[in-house]
């Protein structure tokens, strides 16, 4: 059976820090190219429907937890807070994998920017999984500490800002259309990057609620991968729309 080594978490959650600050040197200034941003950059050749790239993406990050608990002897699950820590994870990825993708209208999406998608879905799937399940130790009342509340608390309100948006932007598009439209409606009404917004909110509320190092710094990861995409996006809504509103921020209401 599989045993808790505490360098090991710390070896990978420090690569994923890492890997954040890798993310923002190389995205802040230009845009990751897929989606809007594809057509003024070279267009990669091998590309999958929207639908299938997501799924294949997402997948890991579901699976590697369930499988990392599967094979756990014996099972573990006490105390309830690392349970509902886990479900947390894994109930955001069944989203991701068997529910978005089922409904997005994007554009076909590169096969190599698929490829590293997963990559880090298998990495991050397995950081924090192993982390819940074999290391993690809570006191059994964690479910009522002040971390675990506040931070499921951030947890769901980001996932229900993420999932509204997602929707406004689906409703933007008729079966079949590639065109891209204004935003409107729940945050975009403040800031273009809403959905990505939600879901930044969404895992610092995580690592609140886990109060553990992978899980801050998956957060970290997730600010500095959709963050500059949320800044790309408002420039670009202001370049192509004229009729785009000023008012709007890129992705923190009134501030940035």
């Amino acid at each position: 059976s599989m045993q808790c080594f505490p360098s090991l978490v710390l070896a990978l959650s420090s690569l994923l820090g890492a890997l954040a600050l890798l993310q923002l040197s190389l995205y802040l200034r230009v845009p990751s190219r897929y989606g809007k941003h594809e057509e003024r950059l070279c267009r990669p050749r091998g590309r999958l429907p929207a639908r299938c790239a997501w799924f294949l993406q997402e997948l890991p990050s579901f699976l590697v937890p369930a499988l990392l608990l599967a094979l756990r002897r014996p099972p573990r699950l006490e105390p309830l807070g690392c349970r509902l820590l886990c479900c947390l994870f894994c109930w955001h990825y069944f989203y991701r994998t068997f529910i978005y993708p089922f409904f997005t209208r994007g554009r076909p999406f590169p096969l190599q920017l698929l490829f590293f998608g997963m990559l880090f879905c298998i990495y991050n799937g397995f950081l924090q999984g192993y982390y819940l399940i074999y290391c993690a130790e809570y006191p059994n009342d964690w479910c009522t500490d002040i971390r675990f509340t506040s931070g499921l608390l951030l947890f769901l309100l980001g996932m229900g800002i993420n999932i509204h948006s997602d929707l406004l932007l689906r409703q933007l598009r008729k079966p079949g259309e590639v065109t891209y439209k204004i935003p409107q409606g729940g945050l975009f009404t403040y800031i273009s990057g809403a959905n990505y917004f939600g879901e930044i909110v969404e895992w610092f509320g995580f690592a609140i609620a886990t109060w553990s190092l992978p899980a801050f710094a998956f957060a970290f990861f997730t600010l500095c991968c959709i963050g500059p995409r949320a800044y790309h996006h408002h420039r670009y809504y202001l370049k192509t729309f004229t009729d785009y509103p000023k008012s709007r921020k890129a992705l923190i209401p009134f501030v940035f």
